[in-house]
């Protein structure tokens, strides 16, 4: 008698310990969840492309999401287990093994949960209006040059972008600081695969033919590129370019442009009607037509809605020196400015042909870059920003309002901003 009721008083013990238990898994279960509530999620963490997210309204991901449903649906049924259990053993057993596995699981969830919080970026302002405030939280030195252990496996990235310190250790140099910290763009973590590739390089010696990886990676966001032990690789045959007073006008040499990347091999390719389909590039069809003189129209003609550059000028008569034309370009526009003794700079990618080079075998100025980037130029220190054949429909509105307050922060007080032919 004093056996079984031992036995029975075990049994109630073991119920009672059980229960104390599953009260306390569901505590924590409700306090990791509202924990996780307060957690700032970057987007590179999430597969799923997200728009129209309020600031204050932030979901866990997915995953996370299913399993805590998962626990909850498993908790649910061992509480009616134990309410309704039977006095065996076995039951029991079984009833305490599934409260371990799930109090395993708990544990592995809430470290999930304190890694996504620790490698929140310092700044929250992944999804931004134009009218908020920007403000920067200050970031300790201990957290500079971090990124590249968390994300990427490339030795060489690891040593680009840890700080340099001064040749004086510890003693700040003219700039304020007593390090050089490289830059890479954030975007870079989104594809380390390929980034980790590029990077994949036999330092102090000739840089692989590449450059169609490179721009890949600047038109997504992983921009400036961090390669920089290698040597530039040149077209083998390179001939000195032209005078500067023949080179705006005239073909360039087609042993003066590293060909291996493009679907045309000569400059006559890019130039025939009979390769229209098949040069690679659509986006400005006469662009690398060096005799079509655009923006002037003779003035007793009114074929054109477009402005003449002596028009646009005539607007500020003296006053236009320096510029940007942001367009998919070759430097027609910066050449017909450059016989005005304005200095244009044209910021182009390489959009399936050789724009850059040809740009530059003009004697002119090319700006390799996205229109992602930040543009590489003082405040109020530009008189004309120019854009053709580039702002239409493809264009979203957030990214339109980047680019146009981007280009008004370069620009002068009473500077010239020229938008043409948007579409």
């Amino acid at each position: 008698m004093q056996k079984h009721n031992t036995s029975r008083s075990l049994k109630c013990l073991s119920r009672s310990l059980l229960a104390i238990l599953c009260v306390a898994l569901i505590i924590s279960l409700f306090a990791i969840i509202i924990l996780s509530s307060s957690i700032s999620y970057p987007l590179y963490i999430f597969t799923t492309r997200t728009t129209n997210i309020s600031p204050g309204l932030i979901r866990l991901p997915y995953s996370i999401h299913s399993q805590v449903s998962n626990l909850q649906a498993q908790l649910g049924v061992l509480l009616e287990q134990l309410h309704n259990g039977s006095s065996d053993s076995n039951t029991i057993a079984k009833f305490s093994d599934q409260v371990l596995r799930i109090a395993l699981s708990l544990d592995k969830l809430a470290d999930s949960l304190s890694s996504v919080s620790c490698n929140d970026p310092a700044s929250d302002n992944e999804i931004s209006k134009v009218d908020e405030d920007f403000s920067e939280p200050e970031e300790s030195e201990d957290q500079e040059g971090s990124m590249g252990v968390k994300v990427f496996n490339s030795g060489e990235l690891h040593n680009y972008t840890s700080p340099k310190p001064n040749r004086q250790s510890g003693k700040k140099i003219f700039l304020g600081v007593d390090a050089i910290s490289p830059s890479v763009g954030l975007a870079c973590t989104h594809m380390a695969a390929n980034i980790d590739r590029f990077m994949n390089y036999k330092m102090y010696a000739m840089c692989p033919d590449d450059w169609d990886l490179a721009q890949k990676l600047i038109a997504s966001g992983c921009d400036p590129l961090p390669r920089r032990r290698c040597l530039s690789r040149a077209p083998p045959k390179y001939t000195k370019p032209l005078p500067v007073n023949s080179s705006l006008w005239t073909q360039p040499s087609d042993s003066n442009i590293l060909w291996s990347h493009y679907k045309c091999k000569r400059y006559s390719c890019l130039l025939s009607n009979e390769t229209v389909d098949r040069r690679g590039f659509f986006k400005c069809a006469d662009c690398f037509n060096l005799s079509k003189r655009g923006w002037q129209i003779p003035t007793n003609e009114s074929i054109s809605a477009e402005f003449t550059i002596d028009e646009v000028l005539g607007l500020k008569p003296g006053e236009i020196r320096v510029g940007l034309d942001f367009s998919p370009t070759t430097g027609t526009f910066a050449a017909l400015m450059r016989e005005r003794n304005v200095t244009i700079a044209s910021a182009t990618l390489n959009l399936g042909a050789p724009f850059s080079e040809v740009i530059a075998l003009r004697g002119l100025l090319p700006l390799y870059l996205s229109i992602g980037s930040r543009l590489p130029f003082f405040d109020n220190t530009l008189d004309i920003v120019h854009s053709t054949l580039f702002l239409d429909g493809w264009i979203g509105m957030e990214l339109l309002q980047f680019a146009l307050f981007d280009w008004d922060r370069v620009l002068r007080p009473k500077g010239l901003l020229w938008v043409d032919r948007f579409l």
